[in-house]
C-alpha cells in the first residue's frame, strides 16, 4: 500500500510542477503581440500559444495568416528575447507611463487593466479604445494619437454619437 501512496505522491508532484510551469508560461505570454515580420520587416499582430509556452513557443494566430501560415515563425525570437516589449499590454503600459489626459490634464498613472481604461484621441478628434485597434496598427496609431482618460473618452464618445443631446458651453456668448 505504501508503494502506491508514494507513486501517487510522485505523480501528483510531477503534475503540479508541470502545471505551475504551464501557468507561468501562460501568464508571461498571454495576449496579443506586436512584432516585426522577418519576411518583409512590416509590423504584424500575433498571439503565442500561451498554454504551450512552457515547453516551446509557437504562433497561434497572426495578422499575416492565412496567406503566410506556413512561415518559419522566426518572429518568435523577438518575443523570447523581450516579451514585455512585444506584448500589447507592455507596449501600452510604457506608452501611457507619465502621460496626462490631453483633454482634462489628469495624470493617467499606472495603466489600469480593468474597467475605466484610458483611450486614444486620434488626429480627427475621435477617441477610440485601444482594444479596438488591430495589433499590427498599434505602433502607427500610438505615434499619431494622444492619451485620453476614461471619463473624457466616455464624454467624447457620447458627444460624437449623440450630438443632438450635447450643448457646447465652451463657446462664450457675447
Amino acid at each position: 500500500m505504501s508503494v502506491w501512496v508514494l507513486a501517487a505522491a510522485i505523480v501528483a508532484a510531477v503534475a503540479v510542477f508541470f502545471g505551475i510551469r504551464a501557468f507561468r508560461g501562460w501568464l508571461k505570454y498571454r495576449g496579443e503581440c506586436v512584432v516585426s515580420c522577418p519576411e518583409n520587416q512590416k509590423t504584424a499582430g500575433m498571439r503565442v500559444d500561451a498554454w504551450h509556452a512552457a515547453s516551446h513557443l509557437r504562433v497561434s494566430t497572426c495578422s499575416r495568416w492565412p496567406e503566410r501560415a506556413g512561415c518559419g515563425q522566426q518572429c518568435l525570437a523577438q518575443i523570447e528575447s523581450a516579451p514585455e516589449d512585444c506584448l500589447v499590454r507592455g507596449i501600452l503600459a510604457q506608452w501611457y507611463a507619465g502621460k496626462v489626459c490631453v483633454c482634462c490634464g489628469q495624470p493617467l498613472g499606472d495603466f489600469p487593466w480593468g474597467p475605466g481604461k484610458p483611450a486614444l484621441l486620434r488626429p480627427d478628434h475621435r477617441s477610440v479604445e485601444w482594444s479596438g485597434i488591430p495589433a499590427e496598427q498599434l505602433p502607427e496609431t500610438l505615434a499619431t494619437s494622444a492619451p485620453i482618460c476614461f471619463a473624457c473618452h466616455t464624454a467624447n464618445t457620447f458627444a460624437s454619437e449623440h450630438p443632438e443631446l450635447v450643448i457646447d458651453r465652451s463657446r462664450s456668448v457675447t
